[in-house]
């Protein structure tokens, strides 16, 4: 625990760590899906949900390197998620701006399909990482991606459900700049825990 001063255990760690990997091979793979099926769609916010799986893949990668580091190391791992997660917000809302000026209509049926295998992927990682996040900060950072991708999934699924009704894309440019403006605030709090983290 983080108060006593002692790291986890050899068991704690090999738990972590398949953790982890499973998480990791997940998003990876929902990446390639949901980024594929997003530019085929033509939907804003499934290429974003898979873009920030990219996010979480790669910040599962860097928590993975912390396991059984220092503080000081898993601090600074917890920086580089923060930093990368706060890129894919900013660029997320750059890709609705130019979508919003040369975009089309997306195909709602495929929103739903996609996001919705991309929840169900979600929420079994979010369960997995719920056990081992602790009061590590690196492992804490991954839980925060993995909750923000839940609800992204939920918005994606909702919105392609409203193109299909209505036939407005403006529901799906909604949904994709409200994950953008969500990354960018899930990164700031994953950048002030490692901040935290740094000064304890």
């Amino acid at each position: 625990m983080a108060d006593c001063g002692c790291g986890p255990t050899a068991v704690e760690t090999k738990a972590q760590q398949r953790t982890l990997l499973i998480a990791l091979w997940l998003n990876g793979a929902m990446f390639l899906v949901e980024t594929t099926a997003g530019l085929m769609a033509g939907s804003t916010g499934l290429t974003a949900d898979g873009l920030d799986m990219l996010t979480d893949a790669t910040a599962y990668a860097i928590a993975l390197a912390a396991i059984g580091r220092s503080s000081h190391f898993k601090a600074n791992a917890a920086t580089l998620s923060g930093t990368l997660l706060l890129l894919v917000g900013l660029g997320l809302l750059a890709d609705v701006t130019r979508r919003m000026l040369w975009g089309g209509e997306p195909e709602g049926g495929w929103m739903i399909a996609v996001a919705g295998l991309a929840l169900a992927v979600n929420v079994y990682v979010l369960r997995l990482l719920g056990k081992q996040r602790r009061d590590e900060v690196h492992l804490k950072a991954a839980w925060i991606f993995t909750r923000a991708d839940v609800i992204a999934n939920a918005a994606v699924i909702a919105a392609g459900a409203a193109v299909l009704l209505t036939g407005w894309r403006y529901f799906d440019l909604g949904v994709g700049a409200a994950i953008g403006l969500y990354v960018v605030r899930e990164a700031l709090e994953i950048l002030g825990e490692a901040r935290v983290s740094r000064a304890a």
